[in-house]
Order: C-alpha cells, then sequence, then structure tokens
C-alpha cells in the first residue's frame, strides 16, 4: 500500500515538474542585467565630463607613438588638408571648382545684403564671405558646414551697435566697433572650440536669435 502512495506521489511530482517547465518556456526570455559596480563621487564626474566633452577620444592616436609621428600627428590635427591633401587629385579639383563658382554666384549679393544689415558698407560682407572659408579650407575637416556671416548675425550686430553709435554721423567710431565686437567674437568662439564647449556656443546663439525675435 505505501509503495503505491510512493508510486503516486513520484508520478505526481513528475507531472507538476513537467506542467512548470511548459510553463517557463512559454513565458518570454528576460535577460538578466548585471548592475553596475558603484564609482566614487569624483571618478563619476571626471567620466561624465569626458564622455560629454571628450566622447571621440582626441588624444587616442597620440599613445605609445615616437615624438615624430606625435608632431606630424598634431600638424594634421591642427590642419586636416596635411592629411586629406594627399588624396585630392585633379578631378576632385575640378568638382570644387564648378562648387565654388556656383556658390559665389549666390554668396556675393547675399553677403551685400548682410553687410547692409550690419549696417556697414558692402565690401566688408565680401571680405566676411572670403577670408574665413579660405582659413577653413587648411584648418576645418567638414565638407558640408557653412562658413561666414547670416543673416541672424548682422541684423543682431547691427541693432546693438545702432543704439551705441549712429552708423551714418559717427561712421568710423561705428565701424571700429563692429570690428572690435567680432574679433572678441571670435575668440570667444575659437576659445569655446578648443576646450570643445560647442554645446554653450550653440545655445548662446539660439538665445541671441530668441533676443531678436522678441
Amino acid at each position: 500500500m505505501s509503495n503505491r502512495i510512493s508510486n503516486k506521489d513520484a508520478v505526481a511530482d513528475i507531472t507538476c515538474d513537467s506542467s512548470s517547465r511548459r510553463e517557463l518556456e512559454s513565458l518570454p526570455y528576460v535577460h538578466k542585467v548585471g548592475t553596475v559596480p558603484k564609482q566614487k563621487l569624483l571618478t563619476e564626474i571626471t567620466n561624465s565630463l569626458k564622455e560629454t566633452f571628450f566622447a571621440d577620444d582626441p588624444l587616442k592616436p597620440f599613445k605609445d607613438q615616437p615624438r615624430k609621428r606625435k608632431l606630424v600627428l598634431g600638424l594634421q590635427a591642427l590642419f586636416p588638408i596635411l592629411q586629406w591633401g594627399q588624396d585630392y587629385n585633379f578631378s576632385k579639383f575640378k568638382g570644387d571648382l564648378i562648387a565654388g563658382l556656383t556658390i559665389a554666384s549666390l554668396c556675393i549679393p547675399q553677403d551685400i545684403a548682410y553687410s547692409n544689415l550690419a549696417n556697414l558698407d558692402p565690401q566688408f560682407g565680401l571680405y566676411s564671405s572670403f577670408v574665413p572659408p579660405l582659413i577653413y579650407a587648411f584648418m576645418g575637416s567638414s565638407r558640408d558646414i557653412a562658413i561666414g556671416p547670416v543673416a541672424v548675425v548682422s541684423l543682431f550686430l547691427g541693432t546693438f551697435l545702432q543704439n551705441e553709435l549712429d552708423p551714418i554721423k559717427q561712421k568710423a567710431e561705428y565701424e571700429r566697433l563692429a570690428f572690435t565686437a567680432t574679433f572678441f567674437a571670435g575668440i570667444t568662439q575659437a576659445t569655446l572650440g578648443f576646450f570643445r564647449y560647442l554645446l554653450l556656443l550653440h545655445s548662446s546663439q539660439c538665445y541671441a536669435c530668441l533676443r531678436i525675435k522678441l
């Protein structure tokens, strides 16, 4: 009698095990993720800043390199034309020439209008549209970015300078103040770009646009 009871219990246990396995198999698979080990506060702040401002790790190519190679990499980082200029050929030059002539036909009247928005003579708009792209050709790495004056900045500059000086009666002082403002704006932008604070730069530009609209 006891053997029959034990056999029934064993069969019941096997049935329960098989049913529970079927239920587990029918359930969706859940991947268990381990918890991240807790870091010190200073280490966490350092890693967050490094990930935000130096996500691409610009100093990684310089590791374990001889001095001459580091010098070459440093010059290529400062002047990317030394790197991509090695693969430049005549077919690429023809495409750039056609693109340059096309953009120039658009930029010349457009930049004259920008200088008018800033209450400056037309030649200043032409200077600002020619010199920055020429410098960027040696020191820039993007083929799609637009370099030069824009309507918002020109209107912003003309509006604020006009509150200080009359662009007609005090023309020389107005131009001198415009040169000073653009010089320090360039220094600020170059400093922010060097320290990779581009987010702060874009935020300030958006704030300027909002102030003009208001």
